[in-house]
Order: C-alpha cells, then structure tokens, then sequence
C-alpha cells in the first residue's frame, strides 16, 4: 500500500484559515490554531448576529413609529390596532420612514386609522 501525503489538502485549509483571518491582531492572524479558533468565533458571532440584527430593526422601528403615534395623540398598540381593524397593510419599516420623513403623512395615516 503506497504512502499518502496530505500536505497540499493541509497547505490549502491552512491557507484558507489564515486570509479569513487577515486583519486580526497578534497570533490570531499568522499561527493556524490561533487563527482557526478565531475565524470560527467570528464566523458564529457572524452567523447569530443576522438574526440579532433584524431584531434589533424591528424595534427600532417600533420606538419611531411609537414616537410619532405620541405626537399625534395615540398610543402605539392602539395606532397598529386601528391598523389592522381598518385593514391598512404598512408593515413597521414602511411606516417608520413615512413618520421619520414626512410626518404630515404619518398624521393623515393616524386620522384615517383613528376613523376605523
């Protein structure tokens, strides 16, 4: 049975590793054990942080939304309730870019849910 070398298989990970880990500081970035658990951190930290990140949208566009529904006189949970009654279909982002930049629009879409 002839011998089996793996050295380029093993150059070639390596070499993958270490350019994902480029930019890193110290050990992480030149010696491959070093850098192969930072890459893989940094690859789950990546990986959560996706889902994290629509999250933490979605609640940022609440407290807009909240904040405009305040200064036209309604509470939040009671300005989507009118939302949905009425049947207005504006999901949360849409309606945080209408009362961020054009807030007389907001009011009319807060009359005409309040008409419901």
């Amino acid at each position: 049975m002839p011998r089996v070398k793996r050295g380029i298989l093993t150059k070639k990970r390596h070499k993958r590793v270490l350019k994902a880990a480029k930019g890193y500081y110290g050990a992480r970035s030149r010696l491959f054990k070093s850098a192969s658990e930072a890459v893989n951190r940094g690859l789950n930290y990546a990986y959560r942080d996706r889902k994290v990140k629509k999250r933490e949208f979605r609640g940022m566009w609440i407290v807009r939304i909240n904040a405009a529904c305040r200064e036209n006189g309604i509470s939040y949970s009671k300005f989507i309730n009118a939302l949905n009654k009425k049947g207005i279909d504006l999901n949360r982002k849409v309606l945080s870019e209408i009362a961020l930049s054009d807030p007389s629009a907001f009011a009319g879409i807060v009359k005409d849910a309040i008409a419901a």
